[in-house]
């Protein structure tokens, strides 16, 4: 949807979607990859935008490399540490035999007995990738991504600040982003902005098109 004024890149991290399988699982390596990524397509100074995850690798790639980023956007995630939290979601996705499993909605019945939010489990369930043979096999690394689950909750890995233009957007059913995490957000990220939706933690999957205009708008004002 933004594509229409920016030029995107979808970037798969490390152990997601079509990117490769690593055993080193850890915000330093993923700013890395994001690094290498960058130089390898002879990128000026690109707009980074990252949810959750990909917003914590996001804030770490701009404090690790601020001369390298034009503006940052970071979606329901904060530069503090998190206890691990996801390990039910974790539990769901094994819980799927995905060597047996015949179809998308047979594992969407076994994953709504640990997550109960559809739109979340539609979300997850892009992981299947649909065998050429038949049957399904993961697209994630989920055997890695369990073990690692402790570092994804790190705080920020780097030393610095980014003074560039930063927008955080938190959903307001979220607990991911409070209010008294403001403080460290304006330390780490002086010329930044909050806005909230209307939304849980899933923010770009839940209103899609509301997300995109708050982003639109910021990179709209940072421009003129």
């Amino acid at each position: 949807m933004l594509s229409d004024q920016f030029h995107i890149y979808v970037v798969d991290q490390r152990n997601h979607g079509q990117s490769p399988h690593d055993e080193a699982f850890n915000y330093k390596v993923l700013a890395a990859d994001l690094k290498d990524f960058i130089q390898q397509h002879k990128l000026e100074k690109p707009i980074i935008l990252g949810h959750s995850m990909g917003g914590k690798t996001a804030m770490n790639f701009a404090i690790a490399n601020p001369d390298m980023v034009d503006s940052l956007i970071v979606a329901d995630i904060a530069p503090k540490y998190y206890k691990v939290h996801h390990d039910k979601i974790v539990k769901g996705l094994k819980a799927i035999p995905i060597d047996t499993v015949k179809t998308r909605a047979e594992a969407d019945q076994i994953l709504s007995e640990y997550v109960q939010e559809e739109d979340v489990r539609q979300f997850l369930l892009k992981n299947l990738s649909r065998k050429a043979a038949g049957g399904f096999s993961w697209k994630i690394n989920l055997p890695v991504i369990e073990k690692n689950l402790e570092d994804i909750g790190q705080d920020i890995q780097f030393e610095g600040t980014f003074d560039g233009p930063t927008l955080f957007i938190r959903g307001a059913n979220s607990n991911y982003v409070k209010d008294e995490d403001r403080d460290r957000i304006k330390q780490l990220f002086p010329k930044s902005t909050l806005v909230t939706m209307d939304t849980g933690h899933w923010v770009q999957a839940e209103k899609p098109q509301e997300f995109v205009e708050v982003v639109r708008n910021f990179l709209n004002a940072k421009h003129t």
